[in-house]
């Protein structure tokens, strides 16, 4: 059984760092397309940044430049460092990951092209 397990959220004051890290278990990812997205109360959940099968990155605009996703397949984990961090960056943090390999050039944005779920982590940027 595949799980995908968050760590590293927390409270944080603005312009601070924090780096997320999503550790995958059950089988390995290490050609599958990974992503974070996030969710504040009452709002979608919003894309933030995603990496394909051949380590291409694609990020949200709002995030472009403060936020970097990285991996590392030997450990089956992909993080999520944050910096500069902003009030509105303040939301749970989604780490997905695709069952099969998507042989796109470029990283999937969408929920919807992603199969598998972490539990999410509370990110909260205070001002």
């Amino acid at each position: 059984q595949v799980h995908l397990v968050e760590l590293g959220g927390g409270l944080v004051q603005a312009g601070g760092s924090l780096r997320l890290s999503c550790a995958a278990s059950g089988r390995t990812f290490s050609r599958n397309a990974m992503g974070w997205f996030r969710q504040a109360p009452g709002k979608a959940r919003d894309f933030v940044a995603a990496m394909n099968w051949n380590d291409n990155t694609d990020y949200a605009d709002s995030v472009k430049g403060r936020f970097t996703i990285s991996r590392d397949k030997a450990q089956n984990t992909v993080y999520l460092q944050m910096s500069s961090l902003k009030p509105e960056d303040t939301a749970v943090y989604y780490c997905a990951a695709e069952r099969s390999v998507d042989w796109s050039a470029s990283a999937p944005r969408s929920p919807v092209q992603y199969d598998y779920w972490g539990q999410g982590t509370q990110v909260t940027v205070s001002s």
